[in-house]
């Protein structure tokens, strides 16, 4: 009862708003209104035979699966949830889009079933400090929450802070990618299957570095699974 009281009374000064259209939440609504959480422009890439984020990724690597949760479109709710994430340190934001992805994995388990570890993109100390957080690994939190699967974070490592790449163009995102990465113990994904996460598809260049890392462990076999895919 006095939570309820002292909730109420804070809210009059913070009110909580949804992240998308700034409307008032009711009491069961978290981060998002109900008609924005309905109104994301979801894919259905994990009942799709050759979907579009597998016939962007194809020939550049080897993979398992790919799916993106959600399509990221200029000015729409998920640019809008994804800078809320990056920039406004939500990170309650990103554990629940985290199990709103798991809980897709998890109606379509056969895609995903075999994963061994969730693996998170990761930023370079001195992002993370500045960030807070790493949103890709609150994502997989939340998926591993929905999934069980286990996360394995700090092996994969970013031993280059690179600039940010959003005026980059492909092919000067796929220059400042290379060698940023490192992996610290192969033998720790050996006969493997990887569910790597990131936030936002663009390019891809991120990713197809990453994944070609994990795949350069003996039998490792990868899969990506990212909130949203830029169109």
């Amino acid at each position: 009862m006095m939570n309820t009281i002292w909730n109420n009374f804070i809210e009059l000064f913070f009110p909580r708003l949804c992240v998308s259209c700034k409307r008032l939440l009711i009491e069961q609504e978290k981060h998002l209104c109900l008609n924005c959480l309905l109104d994301i422009p979801k894919t259905n890439h994990l009942n799709e035979t050759n979907n579009q984020l597998e016939v962007f990724f194809a020939g550049r690597f080897p993979f398992v699966h790919m799916a993106s949760f959600a399509y990221y479109v200029k000015g729409g709710i998920l640019q809008k949830i994804v800078h809320q994430i990056k920039y406004k340190e939500n990170y309650q934001l990103a554990i629940m889009m985290g199990e709103l992805c798991g809980k897709v994995i998890m109606k379509n388990g056969d895609k995903f079933s075999d994963i061994d570890y969730i693996v998170p993109v990761p930023l370079h100390p001195k992002r993370l400090k500045q960030r807070g957080y790493n949103q890709a690994l609150a994502l997989s939190k939340g998926i591993s929450d929905k999934t069980g699967i286990k996360i394995d974070v700090g092996n994969l490592i970013r031993i280059i802070n690179n600039p940010s790449q959003t005026k980059n163009s492909r092919f000067e995102r796929w220059q400042n990618t290379e060698g940023i990465f490192d992996l610290k113990n192969k033998t720790i994904y050996k006969n493997k299957h990887i569910l790597l996460i990131d936030d936002v598809v663009t390019t891809g260049s991120t990713l197809e570095i990453c994944a070609k890392l994990l795949l350069s462990c003996e039998n490792c076999r990868v899969s990506i699974y990212t909130l949203g895919l830029a169109v």
